[in-house]
């Protein structure tokens, strides 16, 4: 969905920026702290819970801010985990735009992530290489064995095309077994959908001060998996 007006800044309230659009009426990320929520549903929740191999393998579904992305180039230093992190954006910010925000505060790698050549591999530290793609989730080849989905896109209720069964469907079998994908968006139908398609679901408690709940599906490893096979394909905390 094209966006027909330039997005507005707006403050949460953990302090953080975030961006709102007027014309579907939505916010980049929770109104009830920015930062908080990207690193609580998708860092903590998702990345840190991957299957313990190398390199960890993330999928992005809304590059958006760039924020997701930051956070996790973060923690991959910190970790010393190799990742390659692959996101898509049909209609890219203006990278000033994102810098307004203020998020280099919170992560020294986001003017990086933001400036990043689009369609290429770039090297954003010893650990962390970033693809970022402008392509359509519909239509564009996915990643495979995928060990992390950031599923980030707009409500269901603003872009239902983006929830679709088929969406999640192709994503699942993109993902290597024992992935994660992670999402704020917590509605009892997205629950069900992703059941129906063979996921594992939980439902975990938001950040805090954030939301009530969030969702994180994880991919079962298939019972034709050797001992030795399934103990690589345990999560770990980094």
């Amino acid at each position: 969905m094209k966006r027909e007006s330039d997005p507005e800044i707006e403050i949460t309230a953990d302090g953080s920026a975030t961006l709102y659009l007027n014309d579907l009426d939505e916010h980049y990320h929770s109104t009830k702290g920015a930062i908080a929520e990207s690193r609580h549903v998708y860092v903590e929740t998702g990345w840190r819970a991957a299957p313990a191999k190398e390199p960890v393998k993330v999928f992005e579904v809304g590059f958006g801010t760039g924020l997701n992305a930051a956070l996790t180039a973060e923690a991959a230093m910190n970790h010393r985990t190799p990742t390659i992190y692959h996101s898509v954006e049909l209609y890219p910010l203006d990278p000033a735009l994102s810098e307004n925000l203020g998020y280099g505060h919170a992560t020294e790698f986001f003017s990086a992530i933001n400036r990043a050549q689009w369609n290429a591999a770039v090297r954003i530290n010893p650990y962390f290489t970033l693809v970022k793609r402008t392509d359509n989730l519909l239509t564009m080849e996915l990643p495979q064995q995928t060990d992390v989905v950031y599923f980030d896109a707009f409500a269901p209720e603003k872009q239902p095309e983006m929830w679709s069964g088929e969406i999640f469907r192709r994503l699942f079998e993109s993902m290597s077994p024992g992935g994660r994908l992670t999402t704020y968006c917590a509605k009892g139908a997205v629950r069900r959908l992703l059941q129906g398609i063979g996921f594992t679901v939980e439902r975990l408690p938001g950040p805090v001060n954030g939301k009530r709940e969030i969702l994180r599906a994880t991919k079962p490893i298939s019972d034709a998996v050797t001992p030795d096979d399934k103990a690589s394909c345990d999560s770990r905390e980094r």
